[in-house]
């Protein structure tokens, strides 16, 4: 899955793509490099962000994704009234980092469309979410929430099938949480759905090599994290740098057999 931050300010790429002259060809130059989706967002969700109006949000990602059509597309998004444009404009999934609860009109959305659905676990808000996270059992209490958001999917009239779950790296969570839900992967696998990973340049990479104030992580750390998810068991890896990630996995995926 790869990531186009439409945003000024995104902990990854700084608002490389803010401008859809530049995130419309980085879409179709990482589907060329091996991406399976794109997952396009207007609103950053990077630890201590504010949230942007849906007017904002709509001027932002309509234009990539109006020049981006005919992509496999993901809308990046919890407001109902851009997933209902994005949808309209042919993207195939919501990916909703707070698991249908900011908008009590998204799930409706997304059973409407018969859209796929990915599902984010988030402790606290993106403003306040890395403000000592505490967990007695990180892999258990975040299983249990996306079991208990995924039953809510369905009660809502959206198919199983067309449910993922996120653990959701860096979302209300420390550098160890992060690793261990990535060691733990088959807690999560037990709901049966597939798992979304993205731990690709978050500050945890950084952080485990020794720079304690890391805001991002480097590439090579980003592609032992991914290939470790998918040893793991993970369907979804959420990417900035395709190129280098397809070719780790296909690595990793021949080994494995």
């Amino acid at each position: 899955m790869g990531v186009i931050n439409v945003t000024p300010d995104s902990f990854s790429d700084g608002g490389a793509y803010f401008r859809p002259a530049s995130a419309v060809p980085a879409g179709w130059r990482m589907l060329d490099e091996g991406a399976a989706i794109l997952d396009v967002g207007g609103e950053s969700t990077r630890p201590g962000s504010k949230g942007v109006s849906l007017d904002e949000e709509l001027r932002r990602v309509v234009p990539v994704l109006e020049g981006l059509a005919g992509a496999p597309v993901s809308i990046d998004t919890a407001k109902a009234e851009v997933a209902r444009r994005a949808l309209a404009l042919g993207a195939e999934m919501v990916n909703d980092v707070t698991a249908l609860r900011a908008d009590p009109d998204l799930a409706e959305v997304v059973a409407a469309s018969d859209a796929y659905v990915c599902l984010m676990h988030m402790q606290g808000e993106p403003r306040t979410m890395q403000q000592s996270p505490r967990y007695e059992d990180v892999a258990g209490e975040v299983a249990a929430f996306l079991e208990e958001r995924l039953s809510f999917a369905v009660s809502a009239g959206i198919a199983e099938d067309r449910v993922c779950l996120d653990p959701g790296i860096g979302f209300g969570k420390t550098a160890e949480h992060n690793f261990e839900l990535v060691r733990r992967l088959d807690v999560l696998l037990r709901l049966g759905r597939p798992v979304v990973v993205g731990f690709s340049r978050k500050s945890s990479l950084g952080r485990v090599l020794g720079d304690q104030e890391a805001t991002t992580g480097p590439l090579s750390a980003s592609l032992a994290a991914a290939v470790a998810a998918y040893e793991r068991g993970a369907t979804i890896l959420r990417a900035h740098d395709v190129r280098e990630h397809v070719e780790a996995l296909t690595v990793a995926s021949a080994v494995a057999g």
